[in-house]
């Protein structure tokens, strides 16, 4: 087992840039330029894409520009069109239940309220897929989470989900091709200063 797909997930355009519901679309934006990688935007998948050879393999990184709540759209069109098994797609995102700073990994779960993994649980018609959640911290009231996500953070609370972002990339290589099993200890036992 290898990840062959990455989906960053986030809102397309401009205005939703720099807003923390955005954190899956810095990441891939930062693995692109580690990699010197530009995504293309691909029609037939209701996204951005970009192909890279890592580590031997062909890998596929995704953005889908459909907005957040119909992610899987994009996240079904890759996976069914290249047969990558859901098992074999790491999907990264924002998470209200984890400060800035912190970032765990995991398989399957449910969607604990994210209408993006919502949607790419019922398009793929599974939960095994392999999740980054990169902390944003909560509101502190359920009222507040719509427009808490689709707000910039302070420049402070940026850099510590930059940090997360930074190791995990770090240590892509590794994600992509070990026992991702393995690789828990080393994202989940993360802080960033």
């Amino acid at each position: 087992m290898a990840i062959q797909l990455i989906a960053g997930l986030g809102n397309p355009g401009q205005k939703y840039e720099g807003n923390r519901h955005n954190a899956g679309f810095w990441f891939c934006d930062n693995l692109a330029r580690r990699i010197n990688g530009t995504f293309t935007s691909e029609p037939k998948f209701h996204g951005d894409l970009l192909r890279v050879s890592m580590a031997h393999q062909d890998r596929r990184i995704a953005k889908p520009q459909t907005f957040m709540n119909l992610s899987g759209k994009t996240v079904a069109a890759v996976a069914n069109f290249y047969k990558i098994a859901p098992q074999d797609i790491l999907i990264v995102h924002d998470e209200l239940d984890l400060l800035p700073g912190k970032m765990k990994i995991k398989q399957g779960g449910g969607h604990g309220g994210h209408n993006g993994l919502k949607d790419i649980q019922a398009q793929l018609g599974s939960a095994e897929f392999w999740r980054l959640r990169l902390g944003i911290g909560h509101p502190g009231d359920r009222a507040q989470v719509v427009g808490f996500v689709l707000t910039n953070p302070p420049a402070s609370e940026r850099l510590l989900i930059d940090s997360c972002i930074n190791h995990a990339l770090d240590h892509i290589e590794e994600l992509l091709n070990a026992d991702l099993a393995h690789m828990i200890p080393l994202i989940n036992g993360f802080t960033a200063a």
